[in-house]
Order: C-alpha cells, then sequence, then structure tokens
C-alpha cells in the first residue's frame, strides 16, 4: 500500500514539476520555489522543536522569503556569468548577514539559554533549505538552464529509484546503520550507476531531446541544449558521480535529522514520501553541485 502511494504520488507530481522547471517563466519559478522553501523550513523547525529547541519561526519565514522576493523581482541578465555574479554575490550576503538577523531577533526571548540554539536553527533552515533552491531558481536563468535542471532531477530521481529497489533486493552491507538502517552500500553503487548511465544518455541524446521539448513549446532556444559539437565525456561522468555523491550525502543528512527528533517522517504532505524535505533531501545537496559546475563552464 505504502509503495503505490508512493508511486501514484510521483505520477501527479513529475510532470507538474517538469513543466515548471522546464517551461515555467523564471519569476514564476522562483515565486513556486519560495513556497516549497517556506513548507520546508517549517518541517524542518518543527523537527527542531522536538529537539526542545523552540526556534524563531516568524523571522525564518520572513528571511526566507525576502531572499526568494529578491529572485522574483532579479530575473537575471542575458548575460550569464553576470547574472551567476549578482546572484553569488547575494547568496554572499544573506548568509552573512543571516547569524546577526537571527541572533538580533532571538534577543527577544526571556530564556536566554535557548536564545543561542534557536537562532542557530534558523541559521542552518536557510542555508539548508533556501539557498539551494535558490540555485535550482538562478541555474534555470541561465542558458542551458532547462536542459540542466532536467539533468539534473533525472539523475537524482534515477539514483533514487535504483537504490530503493536494489537494496532491498539485494543490500546485505548497511552504509551508516545508526543513521539510516535500511540504506545498503549495495544500493548506494547502484544509484551511483544508475546516474552515470542517465548521464551518458543525457549527453548523448540532448540534441534529440531538447529539439523534441522545443517542438514541444516546453523549451525555449536558449533553454536546450543545441551546440553543434559536444563536450567531452569525461567531465559528465565526473559531475554525474559528483551529483549522485551529494545527492545520497542530503539523504542521509536528512535522516540524521529525523532519527535524532525521534520521526519517521518530516511531514505527511506528499502521500508516500512523507513531507516536502523527504522528498526534496537530496536536491538541497545536488543542486548546488550542478550550480557550480554551469558557472565553471561559463568562467571557461
Amino acid at each position: 500500500m505504502q509503495l503505490l502511494k508512493r508511486v501514484a504520488t510521483a505520477l501527479v507530481l513529475i510532470p507538474i514539476v517538469l513543466v515548471l522547471v522546464l517551461h515555467a517563466p523564471a519569476p514564476l519559478l522562483a515565486i513556486v520555489a519560495g513556497a516549497i522553501a517556506l513548507v520546508t523550513v517549517q518541517e524542518l523547525l518543527k523537527l527542531a522543536d522536538a529537539y526542545n529547541l523552540r526556534p524563531l519561526h516568524w523571522p525564518t519565514y520572513v528571511f526566507v522569503g525576502l531572499f526568494f522576493l529578491f529572485l522574483v523581482i532579479n530575473p537575471g541578465s542575458v548575460t550569464p556569468l553576470l547574472s551567476s555574479g549578482i546572484f553569488a554575490a547575494t547568496v554572499a550576503f544573506m548568509a552573512g548577514l543571516a547569524p546577526f538577523f537571527f541572533l538580533t531577533a532571538a534577543m527577544s526571548r526571556q530564556d536566554l539559554a535557548r536564545a543561542f540554539p534557536a537562532a542557530a536553527v534558523s541559521v542552518v533552515a536557510f542555508t539548508y533549505v533556501a539557498l539551494p533552491l535558490g540555485f535550482l531558481v538562478q541555474l534555470r536563468q541561465q542558458a542551458q538552464g532547462a536542459f540542466l535542471i532536467l539533468y539534473l532531477l533525472l539523475l537524482v530521481w534515477a539514483g533514487d529509484i535504483f537504490a530503493y529497489f536494489v537494496g532491498r533486493s539485494l543490500g546485505r552491507h548497511l552504509m551508516s546503520p545508526y543513521v539510516s538502517p535500511k540504506k545498503t552500500w549495495e544500493g548506494a553503487l547502484a544509484s551511483i550507476l544508475a546516474s552515470l548511465i542517465v548521464g551518458v544518455l543525457l549527453w548523448n541524446y540532448a540534441l534529440p531531446i531538447s529539439t523534441a521539448l522545443l517542438k514541444l513549446h516546453l523549451i525555449e532556444q536558449r533553454d536546450g541544449y543545441f551546440a553543434l559539437t559536444k563536450p567531452p565525456l569525461w567531465p559528465i561522468l565526473l559531475l554525474s558521480v559528483a551529483i549522485n555523491i551529494a545527492a545520497q550525502l542530503g539523504d542521509l543528512v536528512e535522516s540524521l535529522i529525523k532519527r535524532g527528533a525521534g520521526v519517521k517522517d518530516s511531514g505527511t504532505l506528499l502521500p508516500g514520501h512523507g513531507g516536502m524535505l523527504d522528498r526534496i533531501d537530496a536536491l538541497l545537496f545536488a543542486a548546488p553541485v550542478l550550480w557550480y559546475y554551469a558557472v565553471w563552464r561559463v568562467l571557461r
């Protein structure tokens, strides 16, 4: 029954997600990402309540909302390097501002013993949830951005599916029994293999896939891959492995947080999947890796 709910939810959500990341204007994507960030942050702060930390709820929501408001009103430049530079400067500024903002907000607490932990949780919530989703929005603004996000999603989804089924059927050696007792090294290796396969297939068929998406009016010319010559294969192999490892670490980190809080899921929003954090935990670690690659490619 749980597996059926998981599949049914995925069948509903996947087309919606793909249409959003491929076709939606950048400001609309920023609004949706901001809403997802707020829901995910709410789940994370609820998990922090289980640690008896009493986090700063409203200051955190306001700070996260301001970050995505900037992404909505600043949809990026036609010059990828300029757009990435402005975004990187904004990320650096808000990441540096976050401790001061939340520590100042915590000064209103009467229980000063909980003020610093509460501020620390808010800083973690912003950097752990909001910033990676912001990376995804800005990645969409770059040239070939829609195709890059499609590559990221397919890579993470394929790795997750292979890890789940191979781990259940063939898994014998536990990866981290105290953090996630069901994750195995066999499943992890299968996940890496799946990501490599997806990476090679997308590298090989990037042009026809982009052409098909363009004909379906799901992407614009700048959002697909229409280069006359392919890049070398080896960077794609390394990138696919790096993204997969980051995604698996993201899954383990969320398991660590939930196990410490004594809960199975971060929420109940998505039937069969748990909460929003349960669904995007891998993307939160994988998105910055792909963003950095995209910027490095532009700098070259």
